[in-house]
C-alpha cells in the first residue's frame, strides 16, 4: 500500500479490531470517573515483576481512551510484567485536546499514587522496577512524568527528586511542542492542550518535554519512519534538545511503519516496544 492516508487508516482499524482485554483490577486515584488505574497483572509468574506504566494516546481528546491499548496491556502482562494503564482527563466533549490543568494534575496524581494503589491492588509489582511508556499524547506524558523534577520552581507539579524510574520508552511522542506547532499536528492538538496559541509561551515550560531537559532518566522514543500523525520531525528535535542539553536518548526508527503499529500486539513493531522495554525493566 503506497498511499500514506490508506495505510495510515487500514493501521488504526487494524489496532481497533483487537476486542478490549479486561483488567484484573481498577482503583481510583482520585473522585473524578476518569481518574482510574487499571491494573493487569503478569502472567504465569510466582516472585515480583517490573511494572510498566501505560499512558494511551488520543491527541488529548475525549473521544480516545485507555480501552484502545488494552490489546497492549495484555500482551505486556503475558510477557511477564505487571500493568498499570493510566486514564486520566482529556478534552471536553466535541474534540477539543486536553485540558490546562486537569490533564497535568491527573497524570502527576496517578504517579504518586500508584505506588500505594499497586501494594493494594497489583502485589506481584515491583515499584523499584517502574517503566513508563506511552504513545503518541501518551508519549508526550510518560516524558513529562520523568522530568517533573526539572519543571520550573513554582510549579504544582514539581517533584524535588528524580521520580523512580529505570526509564521511559516513549512511542512516536509529541515530545517537541514548536515542532508540532510548526507541522499543526493532529488537528492543532498542542495549542488546544495548553489553551490557545496566547498560552503558548507562558505554558510551554511546564508541559514541554523538549524544554525539560536533561532529566537523568534513561529516555528511548521508539518512531515509526513513515507516520503521518506524528512525524519523525517531531521525534529528531526532541533528541537534538537532548544532546544539546548533554543528555543522550535512545532512538529507534523504524521503517516502514506508520503511527499505529507502535501499540498493535498483531504487528511487528510491537514486537521492538515490547523488547526495549524490556531492555530497562528487567
Amino acid at each position: 500500500m503506497t498511499d500514506p492516508v490508506a495505510r495510515d487508516a487500514a493501521e488504526y482499524a487494524a489496532l481497533l479490531a483487537h476486542p478490549v482485554v479486561e483488567p484484573d483490577a481498577s482503583a481510583a486515584y482520585g473522585p473524578d470517573p476518569d481518574q482510574l488505574v487499571d491494573f493487569y497483572a503478569p502472567r504465569d509468574r510466582q516472585d515480583s515483576a517490573p511494572l510498566v506504566v501505560l499512558l494511551h494516546g488520543g491527541a488529548w481528546r475525549a473521544a480516545h481512551d485507555r480501552r484502545h491499548v488494552t490489546p497492549l496491556a495484555g500482551l505486556l502482562a503475558r510477557r511477564g510484567f505487571a500493568v498499570a494503564n493510566v486514564e486520566y482527563r482529556r478534552g471536553a466533549e466535541g474534540g477539543a485536546a486536553g485540558r490546562w490543568p486537569e490533564t497535568f494534575d491527573d497524570v502527576a496524581a496517578a504517579m504518586d499514587a500508584l505506588p500505594d494503589l499497586v501494594r493494594r491492588h497489583l502485589d506481584l509489582a515491583d515499584p523499584r522496577r517502574t517503566v513508563v511508556t506511552g504513545h503518541s499524547a501518551g508519549g508526550h506524558l510518560a516524558l513529562w512524568a520523568a522530568a517533573r523534577h526539572v519543571l520550573p520552581q513554582g510549579s504544582p507539579w514539581r517533584l524535588e527528586a528524580p521520580p523512580r524510574l529505570r526509564g521511559v520508552v516513549a512511542l512516536a511522542p509529541l515530545a517537541d511542542f514548536t515542532t508540532a506547532v510548526e507541522q499543526r499536528l493532529c488537528g492543532d492538538a498542542v495549542l488546544q492542550l495548553l489553551g490557545g496559541e496566547g498560552e503558548f509561551a507562558d505554558r510551554s515550560p511546564h508541559s514541554d518535554p523538549a524544554l525539560l531537559l536533561p532529566t537523568g532518566i534513561a529516555t528511548t522514543l521508539v518512531q515509526g519512519r513513515d507516520d503521518i500523525v506524528v512525524t519523525p520531525a517531531v521525534a529528531d528535535a526532541y533528541v537534538d534538545a537532548a544532546a544539546k542539553a548533554g543528555e543522550t536518548v535512545g532512538f529507534t526508527l523504524l521503517d516502514g511503519v506508520g503511527h499505529f503499529p507502535l501499540v498493535d500486539p498483531g504487528a511487528d513493531a510491537c514486537a521492538v516496544v515490547v523488547e526495549e522495554i524490556a531492555q530497562l525493566a528487567w
